[in-house]
């Protein structure tokens, strides 16, 4: 059945910011990375726990070129980009961090391609060419050219492509507008990743690099520059966050040298120090506390953070404090690295790189158990997922680890994908499917017994 698109924008809207434990208001929206309030949590009881790369599969498309952006949702359209290029059957080495450094761009032709699918059977309804050229610089070899998930709200889908530019389309594919941006150097030349998102009638983007950083508010009908601000920041991948708390609305951008946050109309509200070397995960609220992490493996600080709204000025931590009058609780080395924590049933719980997994009280930040080994579980890049009391945890060689959520860690099962199923995109939630991104295919995972 299809739904009004204004009405679950209108849905979704209210729910994504003021009450963003209930995520799954209007069930059939999915608009942005992470889903409704970046919370990745789904509240659909008729989910499923159990799949492999035939069971409980509604439907697999294979979807040309690379892209690690995740899909996006509204009704029964599913949305995802891609870059069709030379590299296209070149998987990059999993768990690879050093050594896949690439000093020269390609010289080849690209094309860069926003598509849809019919969320019920899969079958590719459209699919628009949106650039083509040369890259506009090298990316890791574990990147790709289309790793920012789009964005929606129910009229439009909004493409962003780091150094490329913003593509604007209709929901049947036509062009509505774009804008062209100039690209700037990464660090190590490792690429961009950080989403845009939607707020009302303005799209905003974020640019960390190590030339000149800026944090920009488009007019969302016409593209046209509402604002921008320039960052001391050098590179990071975090998409920023539009926080509705009890106090007011503001745009949170984590960073390396600082947190911040902005008004609406990009005026610097608070900030902090004390993040590690590069900050990659998304910020999110619960119950009135915004959870901001940074955790390169590298570092020895890789700090979590609890804040309450209404902060004004410096709120950074003395050297022997854990939290203060603006921050409800810290930890120094809790944080995930390219994984965003998940906040579920009152527990926080974290993802590690390199399999290990542990949760924390979301209140207090009380450990309830610490870095527990995900048995064979090897190296992470998605964000966790929850729904119907479960935690699922996704590896790049395509293997889900299915935990039962709770003070104390347990391990259900496992689900494994194909053979050449690498993963790195978070999957999205659907109503009662699970929508699932690899390297090669989108796969459609619902219950058999399900009905069309």
């Amino acid at each position: 059945m299809k739904m009004n698109p204004i009405v679950l924008m209108i849905v979704a809207t209210l729910f994504a910011g003021l009450n963003p434990l209930v995520t799954s208001a209007s069930d059939a929206c999915w608009p942005q990375f992470l889903g409704p309030g970046s919370r990745a949590l789904s509240t659909n009881s008729n989910l499923p726990d159990r799949w492999s790369a035939v069971v409980n599969v509604a439907w697999k498309t294979q979807i040309p070129g690379r892209g690690w952006s995740s899909p996006i949702a509204w009704g029964d359209r599913v949305f995802l980009t891609t870059v069709v290029g030379k590299d296209d059957a070149e998987l990059p080495q999993k768990g690879l961090y050093r050594g896949g450094e690439r000093p020269e761009a390609a010289s080849s032709e690209y094309q860069w391609k926003v598509l849809c699918l019919d969320l019920l059977s899969g079958k590719v309804l459209w699919e628009r060419l949106v650039h083509h050229g040369t890259t506009p610089g090298p990316v890791h070899a574990k990147n790709s050219y289309a790793s920012e998930t789009p964005v929606t709200d129910g009229e439009r889908v909004y493409a962003y492509f780091g150094n490329v530019g913003v593509f604007c389309l209709d929901l049947e594919g036509r062009p509505v507008w774009s804008k062209s941006l100039p690209p700037h150097t990464m660090r190590h030349s490792w690429g961009t990743a950080a989403s845009p998102v939607l707020h009302r009638d303005r799209l905003y983007l974020i640019s960390d690099n190590e030339e000149q950083s800026y944090l920009l508010a488009l007019d969302k009908q016409s593209g046209k520059e509402v604002w921008r601000v320039d960052r001391d920041e050098k590179s990071n991948w975090s998409t920023p966050y539009v926080w509705e708390n009890e106090r007011r609305t503001e745009i949170v951008t984590p960073g390396t040298d600082k947190v911040r946050a902005y008004d609406l109309d990009g005026k610097l509200l608070w900030w902090f120090k004390g993040m590690s070397g590069i900050t990659i995960a998304t910020p999110y609220a619960d119950r009135g506390l915004l959870y901001v992490s940074s955790g390169f493996v590298a570092d020895k600080l890789r700090p979590l953070y609890a804040i309450r709204p209404g902060g004004s000025g410096d709120i950074s931590l003395a050297p022997d404090q854990t939290s203060n009058s603006a921050i409800a609780w810290s930890n120094p080395n809790a944080a995930p690295y390219n994984p965003t924590s998940l906040v579920y049933e009152k527990r926080l719980y974290v993802l590690y790189d390199r399999g290990l997994f542990g949760a924390f009280d979301s209140r207090t930040g009380k450990p309830l158990f610490e870095q527990q080994r995900l048995p064979d579980g090897k190296h992470f890049t998605t964000s966790p997922w929850a729904y119907n009391s479960r935690v699922f945890c996704l590896n790049e060689d395509g293997v889900t680890f299915v935990m039962r959520a709770g003070d104390k860690f347990e391990l259900l099962h496992t689900n494994k994908l194909a053979d050449d199923d690498m993963c790195m995109a978070t999957p999205a939630m659907v109503g009662d499917r699970l929508l699932i991104r690899t390297s090669a295919r989108i796969y459609c995972i619902r219950k058999a017994s399900s009905s069309q």
